[in-house]
């Protein structure tokens, strides 16, 4: 065979798609602009075996599939399963019934065959028989022809036809072995196939074949086709009601948790998934996105609570520092107006214009030591010895009020501090700490009220600080805020005192850093109490430390 010739009309490379058009022109050559897309998002190559554009063809032919609930997906997948195991039953079935049947047939042929056709030899031609049978027998001559009228009820072949018998000589009947064979009819009202058996009468020379209808057979096939389709209707339509019943009650907690979900994302995040057993998949699930919300919805408390915090925070540093901004504007503006025309005018507005100054040096300090708290940066780990601590904060307080009695005792009253008590930490926070304490009970305690300085180690080994003043203290409502930075217990003594109201908190922010606690309570006879809990001296990791 000749191949064809390159570009003849019928050979492959003559037809547009075996010849496409180069990269960058069209079919008839002409260049095409270039696509600024085509070099930064290149399409990828379809794989080995795919037709192009099979994928995004395939995808939008199931797309209905995939817009479908759940629910219904399920059921349908039922129904389909349990119709097409009803379809394969009903077909095995009726192939076996079958079968069965028709092998009872030839049965019945190969044991009644020769009795039926010696009978039917040995009436008078032309003669019917005399009681109904089924049977039908014709006899052959040696080429294969009719060799008179054949022995049948008349009613059966009225009704069902003649069997329609090959023409077949004496070695092709002798070859089929007596095995029954299938045949057609024709006429009768209700043609039927009849099964037929063939054999060698050898003395006579001639062919007998005897057949049975097999109305009866496709009859009863027909009635279990039709009673096995029936009853698999009925079964599918049953299990498609009870599956969607059972589905629908089944996926009931996916519509609590769907329901649950668009709550949340209207904004309520205190509503949780209802709980299922925790066995069950929908039971691990619910347990997860519980857990999954409660972590949300407090990462969501602490957000709004640090954002209200940094606006109080910016809100109070901004009046803070505004009071001593305006003090010394004013003094520079009665300075330029030659409102200070005395020494002593100039010297006062100079001091005044000084304590502004230190007032906001204060502040912006307590500021940045907050700062570098809040970032967690590492602090140093040193030993310190809290007893001696403490004696030198009780002599800066006697120092602060000569009058006041300040003594540093053990925790339980009247007894004495521990002979020496170390903890790892930064030396000079923890002084601090101690400094605003002290400071505190100086500035709003009356003058000349005992205060204490206990320490020593909690049962379960950590180290014990208190500062104990018996002033006038403070009431449950202010000691839940008293760490709150510029938070002030008594608001009419702030500025005069020059409290800034971060004191606290940065104690609270210290201990903090150092994996400790820092509490308040009622002294013992009027006044407060401020208790310190450090860890031991083996029992803190400065490199983990965090801020308050």
């Amino acid at each position: 065979m000749t191949a064809p010739t390159p570009g003849a009309p019928g050979t492959a490379d003559a037809t547009p798609e075996a010849a496409p058009a180069a990269p960058g022109a069209t079919a008839d050559g002409r260049a095409l602009p270039a696509d600024p897309r085509s070099a930064a998002t290149p399409h990828p190559a379809p794989g080995p075996g795919t037709p192009s554009g099979a994928g995004p063809a395939r995808s939008r032919r199931w797309s209905w599939v995939e817009r479908l609930p759940l629910r219904t997906r399920l059921v349908v997948i039922t129904v389909l399963v349990l119709a097409a195991g009803l379809i394969l039953a009903a077909v095995v079935t009726r192939t076996v019934v079958s079968d069965y049947l028709v092998q009872q047939t030839n049965e019945q042929l190969r044991q009644s065959a020769k009795s039926v056709a010696s009978l039917a030899v040995s009436q008078p031609p032309e003669a019917e028989p005399r009681l109904p049978t089924e049977y039908f027998v014709s006899i052959h001559d040696a080429d294969g022809n009719t060799d008179g009228d054949p022995y049948a009820w008349s009613h059966n072949l009225e009704k069902y036809g003649t069997p329609d018998l090959p023409t077949e000589s004496l070695s092709d009947v002798a070859a089929r072995k007596a095995q029954p064979f299938t045949v057609g009819s024709s006429g009768g009202t209700d043609p039927a196939q009849w099964q037929a058996v063939g054999f060698v009468n050898l003395s006579t020379q001639q062919s007998v074949y005897v057949a049975l209808p097999l109305a009866g057979v496709q009859q009863t096939v027909s009635y279990l086709t039709r009673s096995l389709l029936f009853s698999a209707l009925g079964i599918v339509l049953l299990g498609g009601a009870i599956s969607f019943v059972l589905v629908h009650r089944s996926l009931r907690p996916l519509r609590e948790i769907e329901a649950t979900a668009a709550e949340i994302a209207a904004g309520d995040l205190s509503q949780r998934v209802p709980e299922r057993p925790a066995s069950t998949e929908v039971g691990s699930l619910s347990a997860s996105l519980n857990t999954m919300l409660a972590q949300i919805e407090r990462a969501f408390s602490a957000q709004e609570e640090s954002e209200r915090r940094m606006r109080r925070f910016v809100s109070d540093a901004s009046h803070e520092l505004r009071t001593p901004l305006a003090t010394v504007k004013g003094y520079g503006e009665l300075y330029r107006m030659g409102a200070l025309d005395t020494p002593d005018k100039v010297d006062d507005t100079m001091e005044r214009i000084e304590d502004s100054a230190r007032r906001m040096s204060t502040l912006v300090n307590d500021l940045l030591v907050l700062a570098r708290l809040d970032e967690g940066r590492p602090m140093r780990r040193e030993p310190v010895h809290l007893v001696t601590m403490a004696r030198d904060a009780a002599q800066d307080l006697h120092a602060l009020d000569p009058t006041r009695e300040v003594g540093v005792t053990g925790l339980v009253p009247g007894t004495a501090p521990p002979a020496d008590l170390v903890v790892t930490g930064d030396a000079d926070r923890l002084r601090q700490v101690l400094t605003n304490l002290v400071g505190n009970v100086a500035r709003h305690t009356p003058a000349g009220s005992p205060a204490e300085v206990a320490v020593g180690r909690a049962p379960d080994g950590a180290a014990v600080l208190e500062v104990r003043d018996h002033g006038a203290g403070i009431t449950p409502e202010q000691a839940k805020r008293v760490f709150e930075r510029f938070y002030r217990a008594d608001s009419s003594r702030n500025r005069g005192s020059g409290g800034s109201g971060l004191g606290m908190a940065i104690v609270a922010a210290i201990v903090g850093a150092h994996q400790g606690h820092v509490s308040v309570a009622e002294t013992p006879g009027g006044g407060m109490t401020v208790r310190v809990l450090l860890p031991a001296a083996d029992g803190y990791d400065g490199a983990s430390s965090s801020s308050a």
